[in-house]
């Protein structure tokens, strides 16, 4: 069981929560306390989806290299000689 948490202690844990909510509104919250985890775990999913997914045009236009265009100078050219 997670957070080692023994048969007893679960035990008393429930006994206590249907001491302090009663019979009738214990299913409601059970019921309530479900669905905030399955939206939870909804949400986090769909967190760890959207990370793990890379756009393909941050990838095509890294891998070009880029070239300087036709008839300009290089940095280190002198230009004083032509």
């Amino acid at each position: 069981m997670p957070f080692n948490i023994g048969p007893f202690e679960l035990l008393l844990v429930l006994i206590l929560a249907l001491l302090v909510l009663g019979p009738g509104k214990l299913p409601e919250v059970g019921s309530a306390l479900g669905r905030t985890i399955r939206e939870f775990r909804k949400a986090s999913t769909d967190v760890q989806e959207s990370l793990s997914v890379e756009p393909t045009t941050a990838k095509a236009s890294a891998a070009r290299p880029v070239t300087p265009a036709a008839g300009t100078a290089d940095v280190g050219e002198d230009r004083a000689t032509s």
